[in-house]
């Protein structure tokens, strides 16, 4: 009998704050609203962006099981000693990459990736360099703009103190923090009409997430996801939507914190994904030509998220560039590749095997 591929699943369990700052989650992954036994702290806070990589770890392991793996689960935490003791220990033939962070800092996605480089054991999704790059907004935009590919004009601001708008910027403007993803930092107070409200926005970043803020040029439009598989001649998937014609007028029409997390909000019950997205046959080559151009750029490997905006005059913006965005069963980027023809089972283990071709 073959033996069977092992796959080490590796992913950063959620951290949630009590007041006294210690830190718990259920272990079946449930936020608890009282204290944890045994201890009396009450629990204040989570990044429910993070509680999410909970439901993709599930239905990652189901799938590679399905297909044939043998798989194994590790939660990286503060102690990086533990990661490489168990990876001296289990020796997987390939790792599955899910770690977006440790101790709470994303920064160190990109040190965990250098930790199976170092240790010469391939893994899914994209290198070190990539990782970090795409962090850095303000990097990513000045790649792409080099390159002759659109994104809103911006600005970034370093401090709080001396807020001078250059006049090469229009209103409305958006604000967000210029180190986070998944949409962390961003609300629907985000969109600003008047330098007042400018101010009071780059001030709110400064003071929640202690870093500078990237204030881009709104673009009012449709909001597109290109989701890309592969390397060599990578696949494009069906162009995804999300739908936000039934938004409440009091809201922006763009993709929240709330929207992405926050189940039972407007903004969550009326973005909703839909693919194929409906687009002139013309516009979508484009738009799928700029995210292929942009994935191709970053250094993106095995699978990455193209975040497009489509203005009212139809003029495609690239937005973000995401490598190694969320694959879970209902995500958009499974919803893609299932419009494509993929099954969930089939585009995980097409994932693994991205992987295993850099050691063939």
């Amino acid at each position: 009998m073959r033996k069977k591929i092992h796959v080490a699943l590796i992913y950063n369990e959620p951290i949630t704050s009590t007041v006294e700052g210690q830190k718990y989650i259920s272990e079946t992954g449930e936020l608890q609203e009282g204290a944890k036994s045994g201890n009396t702290n009450i629990l204040t806070s989570t990044d429910l962006s993070e509680v999410g990589v909970l439901e993709e770890r599930e239905d990652l392991a189901r799938a590679l099981q399905v297909m044939g793996y043998r798989c194994s689960i590790f939660n990286v935490d503060s102690d990086i000693t533990r990661l490489l003791n168990f990876l001296k220990d289990e020796s997987p033939d390939v790792i599955f990459n899910l770690c977006e962070s440790v101790g709470n800092e994303a920064i160190h996605e990109m040190h965990v990736a250098g930790i199976y480089e170092l240790l010469k054991i391939p893994y899914t999704g994209s290198d070190p360099l990539t990782l970090g790059t795409a962090l850095n907004k303000v990097r990513v935009k000045e790649i792409l703009l080099y390159n002759d590919l659109p994104t809103p004009r911006f600005q970034l601001f370093k401090s709080p103190l001396r807020i001078s708008v250059n006049d090469s910027l229009s209103y409305p403007l958006i604000v967000k923090p210029s180190h986070e993803d998944a949409s962390v930092g961003i609300e629907t107070e985000s969109v600003v009409y008047n330098l007042s409200d400018l101010k009071k926005r780059i001030r709110y970043i400064f003071e929640r997430f202690d870093q500078p803020a990237l204030v881009e040029e709104y673009i009012d439009g449709r909001e597109l996801n290109v989701a890309i598989l592969g390397n060599g001649k990578p696949i494009v998937f069906p162009i995804s939507e999300i739908d936000m014609s039934t938004l409440p007028k009091q809201y922006h029409r763009i993709i929240t914190y709330n929207a992405k997390w926050m189940k039972g909000t407007d903004e969550y019950e009326h973005t909703k994904g839909v693919c194929p997205a409906k687009l002139p046959q013309e516009m979508e080559q484009t738009v799928k030509e700029m995210a292929l151009r942009a994935y191709q750029l970053l250094g993106c490997r095995d699978y990455a998220r193209i975040d497009i905006r489509l203005s009212k005059e139809n003029k495609p913006y690239i937005l973000e560039v995401n490598p190694n965005p969320d694959i879970s069963d209902e995500a958009g980027f499974s919803r893609s590749a299932k419009a494509y023809g993929y099954k969930f089972e089939e585009l995980i283990s097409k994932i693994v095997e991205c992987a295993l071709e850099r050691i063939a």
